[in-house]
């Protein structure tokens, strides 16, 4: 299912995620990469998030987000962890990564890839 960031108020990119993206694609020599968000058990606080490029075509529970020219793959066990949901990329002096802001999440690690839920 594909939706654009416009339309879909689930997970959404901001423009500088969606610039970051769009870099990170150009310095590949595949066209077919895509920018997927996972969420994986683990980290200190119980879950954390996994960016990756493959070129995996989505598969049809997979959600598509778009903004920009910038496209993010969201598996649909993950996007229940993210609904409403912004994915953003920052950079300072200490730190340029990718970031989530995830409503869900009740606590956090310090290092902000590692977050916990009320399930």
């Amino acid at each position: 299912m594909e939706n654009t960031a416009q339309s879909l108020e689930t997970f959404t990119l901001t423009p500088s995620a969606a610039g970051r993206i769009n870099y990170l694609k150009s310095k590949e020599n595949n066209p077919n990469l895509r920018f997927r968000v996972n969420i994986k058990g683990g980290g200190c606080s119980g879950f954390q998030y996994e960016f990756t490029l493959d070129d995996t075509s989505p598969s049809e529970s997979d959600m598509v987000v778009s903004a920009s020219g910038a496209e993010a793959v969201i598996d649909d066990v993950s996007l229940g962890l993210l609904a409403g949901s912004v994915l953003d990329y920052t950079e300072d002096l200490s730190h340029a990564g990718f970031e989530i802001k995830n409503p869900n999440a009740t606590a956090k690690c310090g290092c902000g890839n590692s977050f916990s839920v009320n399930l």
